[in-house]
């Protein structure tokens, strides 16, 4: 059984919220991850909304940023988030760039030396991290969500389309919805995924909505003073895409707002709300 170390922990909204650490067999060390637990989980099992990180974050930013407890305490929800990438592995110039190797997994699964050996981000998330929350704390695993922020809001509609069976709902604030088509997504999986085409699509949430599709809407907000928005988001690239294929999609412009967590704070009651619905906390 794994063994998880409590870092800190404290008291909000009537719940708990906890930072912990614990050795990850998927990324071959230590990984630390984020907890908020309602106040309806001491009485019986919660479902679970997950949320990954953009670009240089750790397990903490969105805890911190985003203001999410107050409506997760409202509703019964339990909030996870994950570090962005394994830290302290070793790799040589892993901390180089502020755009690959450390706090920028991108969530795939390295096939690439010498990433392979630790990033393994697409596996953490979809695998070994839900069974270390449901096993450790009082879940309904059969309820769970997922929605990002930036690099983040890509691997939120990237997990969920690849597999829709774990997830009920998934949302993204200024997500990176075509990795392969701009800068920072050809930077990262070129040396993650080597020059395979087949796996960087499956890896592209663009290419895989027309792929794959989603059983149910998608929520996005962007803002339309992102200084990313056109470079390296492209959410015109993934409209067009859910388009081709009646996907249902919520995409929202938000004027005057940029790609920070005061965009984030701003609208996260409406994702959270999004989520609760198809979980079936509220009708």
């Amino acid at each position: 059984m794994t063994n998880i170390n409590l870092v800190s922990e404290y008291k909000c909204f009537d719940g708990k919220l906890g930072f912990y650490s614990y050795f990850s067999t998927t990324s071959n060390g230590e990984m630390r991850f984020a907890v908020y637990q309602p106040p309806q989980a001491t009485q019986k099992p919660v479902p679970v909304l997950y949320f990954l990180s953009g670009l240089t974050c750790r397990e903490d930013n969105f805890m911190i940023k985003a203001g999410a407890q107050k409506w997760a305490s409202k509703y019964g929800l339990m909030l996870v988030a994950p570090d962005t990438s394994p830290r302290n592995t070793g790799i040589a110039g892993k901390n180089d760039q502020w755009d690959i190797g450390t706090g920028a997994g991108f969530y795939v699964d390295a096939t690439e030396e010498p990433w392979r050996s630790h990033f393994q981000m697409y596996s953490y998330i979809i695998q070994e991290l839900p069974t270390v929350i449901n096993t450790k704390f009082p879940t309904e695993p059969n309820q769970t969500s997922i929605f990002g922020h930036s690099m983040g809001g890509y691997g939120g509609l990237m997990c969920a389309m690849r597999n829709p069976q774990l997830y009920k709902s998934v949302s993204a604030f200024a997500p990176i919805v075509a990795p392969i088509e701009c800068s920072w997504g050809q930077k990262a999986f070129s040396p993650y995924l080597g020059n395979n085409q087949k796996t960087s699509h499956e890896y592209d949430a663009s290419q895989l909505v027309q792929k794959v599709g989603y059983h149910s809407s998608i929520l996005i907000d962007q803002g339309t003073s992102d200084q990313f928005l056109t470079g390296q988001l492209l959410p015109n690239v993934f409209e067009q895409a859910c388009g081709k294929i009646k996907q249902p999609l919520n995409f929202r412009y938000q004027a005057g707002y940029d790609h920070s967590y005061y965009f984030i704070c701003t609208f996260i009651a409406d994702h959270i709300h999004h989520h609760v619905k198809y979980l079936g906390l509220i009708d």
